[in-house]
């Protein structure tokens, strides 16, 4: 069976739930379209998260994030569903989505977004 693009996020139990650290996705191969011109677009992306009692599955990271190559997202929309869609899946203590996209038009964009959970006492 082939594989294809989805939304569908999985997750897994944190193996250390009682101690902070950080886990790291490098993924360089992201595209959608330019929803002006509906031309490729290209970043790399980078996120970083500090789980709390879920971890996200790989395999679904990369389904959902091939899933946006045939749709139009300015990068600030993408870049902040990608960590809002994370962060309401997992419930992180904190995470931070980097989209890093290619020079088009003479001008890179860098859109970087962070959430963290609440505390008790803040």
């Amino acid at each position: 069976m082939a594989t294809k693009p989805s939304k569908a996020l999985q997750t897994f139990a944190n193996p250390a739930p009682d101690r902070d650290y950080e886990i790291v996705f490098d993924c360089p191969e992201f595209t959608c379209l330019c929803p002006m011109t509906a031309q490729p677009d290209f970043a790399h992306f980078s996120i970083t998260y500090v789980p709390d009692r879920l971890c996200v599955e790989l395999k679904s990271l990369k389904l959902y994030l091939w899933s946006f190559r045939d749709e139009g997202a300015f990068h600030e929309a993408v870049t902040n569903r990608i960590c809002d869609d994370l962060f309401k899946l997992l419930a992180p203590r904190r995470i931070t989505v980097v989209g890093n996209f290619n020079v088009r038009g003479g001008i890179g964009t860098i859109v970087r977004v962070t959430r963290e959970k609440k505390r008790r006492g803040r």
